[in-house]
């Protein structure tokens, strides 16, 4: 079975708990360049990285992720201190003020609540409990991941349907452009003959010569048989990308921008009102289709 096509965007949440200890993954995804990775984990927790990193890019390979690790101690998980240095300069600094400023006495537990005095000190886990905890933590990142990559699908099903339209919408034109009328070698003909009547009359010194190399080069110009084949390879292997599925986003990217060149070229090329017409909403379908290929990975 093919893989899907997947955005960048996305999100996911993940998260447990152990005997006094409780944790939350999230992981949130935006477009990116390549893959890049931040890291917000709790304090203590830095060596999971590499390990958090590895579960990442087995699965993911383009997008710019935030990886959030949040561990909150419960119930009898630490034991709350006084730090007697602070106090003591909370203390003298009440004492000084004495006399100075008119108020209250501070009470006891306005004293406590200032920021320093009291101190929550963690309970040490075991060698046994740290590992349990890490790697409850590591099978939350998991799940974490899964939960993204589904979200990125769900997202990029939606675009590859967007994508399938646009591509349509192209081929379209290709081909209202190839049946047009001002292609016909009759047409072609007529305008060759004036364009090299008006050249004559403009350059009466021209010798036939002359005149019949720059009627050559006023067909060729005017043939845009090669940027419409162009443009059906470039419709067939858009249309195999995206059926495919996985990260294509580079490779519709660049095609996109093959797109472009060939309507650019068709437009200048043609002599024709209609068929520039024709290549210029050409080129507006393929700009909307390069925006949302921006959102693949």
């Amino acid at each position: 079975m093919a893989a899907s096509l997947a955005s960048m965007t996305g999100y996911a949440r993940a998260g447990g708990s152990l005997p006094g200890v409780g944790f939350t993954v999230e992981i949130k995804s935006v477009n990116g360049r390549g893959l890049d990775l931040r890291m917000r984990l709790a304090s203590g927790f830095d060596a999971l990285e590499t390990e958090i990193r590895r579960l990442i890019g087995k699965s993911i390979t383009r997008g710019s992720l935030t990886i959030s690790l949040n561990v909150d101690r419960e119930g009898e998980g630490g034991r709350v201190v006084v730090n007697h240095q602070a106090l003591e300069a909370v203390l003298e600094g009440f004492k000084w003020l004495e006399g100075r400023v008119d108020a209250d006495k501070p009470r006891l537990d306005g004293i406590l609540a200032l920021r320093g005095v009291l101190e929550q000190h963690e309970t040490a886990l075991s060698a046994d409990e740290e590992e349990a905890l890490n790697a409850a933590i590591l099978g939350a990142v998991a799940e974490a991941v899964t939960g993204l990559v589904a979200a990125r699908r769900e997202e990029g099903a939606r675009i590859a349907a967007i994508l399938a339209e646009r591509i349509d919408e192209i081929a379209a034109l290709t081909k209202a452009a190839e049946i047009h009328p001002g292609r016909s070698r009759d047409a072609i003909l007529a305008r060759l003959r004036q364009q090299v009547a008006e050249l004559s009359e403009a350059s009466p010194t021209l010798s036939d010569e002359r005149l019949a190399q720059e009627a050559v080069l006023l067909a060729t110009k005017a043939d845009i048989r090669e940027e419409l084949d162009r443009l059906g390879a470039h419709i067939a292997a858009a249309r195999q990308l995206i059926s495919g599925g996985g990260p294509v986003g580079r490779k519709l990217d660049f095609l996109s921008q093959e797109f472009n060149r060939e309507a650019n070229t068709l437009c200048s090329k043609s002599n024709d009102v209609a068929l520039t017409a024709i290549g210029l909403d050409l080129k507006a379908v393929i700009d909307q289709l390069r925006e949302q290929v921006q959102n693949i990975e």
